[in-house]
């Protein structure tokens, strides 16, 4: 279904495929920004973080679920720096035409819209030249600011899916955004932009948001 990740733009703020290339700069941002990533990283049952890197390994990993049409992997960019990342995962043709998107940014990149413009840039290529039906988010409830991301790009509240992902140290409860392509009469940057996302309401949510304080991941 995809061959590559392509590169998208608008402004300041890029997505393109990530490459071995760029495994020294994304080692320095993960190290660089551990206090700020290290609650929203995955993690496996019974293992201690090592606080080490192997981001080679991981790029060749994320480089082979594109040649199997299972993924996307971007290297999201502000000024023409890195600054983060932007996978798309699950990717299912078909009957069911879904994937799944996840994201990170530096702290010092956050706060000015970068991960909110990735993700309108990546959800609208799927949507669009892609040919997907469905995207979906899934988001810890404590990641406030990951939460404003979809609230912001108006993507439906699905549900709670509880104990889902083991993240820092014990399985977390997750909450699901999905937007399908008949919900979209226009791209989704374009509408954000123009300011035409209607407010979104977190009484929908079944538990509070924002219990931890270092939830600033997103943007």
């Amino acid at each position: 279904m995809f061959d590559t990740a392509p590169r998208l733009s608008h402004g300041a703020v890029a997505v393109r495929g990530i490459r071995m290339r760029d495994a020294r700069a994304l080692e320095a941002e993960l190290v660089g920004n551990r206090s700020w990533l290290e609650p929203w990283e995955a993690t496996l049952p019974g293992s201690r973080p090592s606080g080490r890197f192997d981001t080679r390994s991981s790029i060749r990993s994320l480089l082979d679920g594109e040649r199997d049409g299972s993924g996307l992997a971007f290297a999201i960019e502000v000024d023409g720096r890195f600054a983060g990342q932007l996978n798309v995962a699950s990717i299912t043709g078909g009957a069911l035409a879904s994937s799944t998107i996840g994201y990170w940014v530096a702290e010092r990149f956050a706060g000015r819209g970068a991960t909110t413009t990735a993700v309108a840039l990546v959800a609208d290529h799927l949507l669009g030249a892609g040919g997907l039906h469905r995207v979906e988010v899934c988001i810890r409830p404590e990641n406030v600011a990951s939460l404003r991301v979809v609230e912001k790009l108006g993507f439906r509240y699905e549900g709670c899916r509880r104990r889902y992902i083991h993240i820092d140290g014990d399985w977390r409860d997750h909450l699901c955004f999905a937007l399908v392509r008949e919900e979209l009469a226009e791209p989704l940057l374009s509408r954000w932009l123009g300011g035409r996302v209607q407010p979104f309401d977190r009484s929908v949510y079944p538990v509070d948001v924002g219990g931890d304080p270092r939830g600033r991941a997103g943007a």
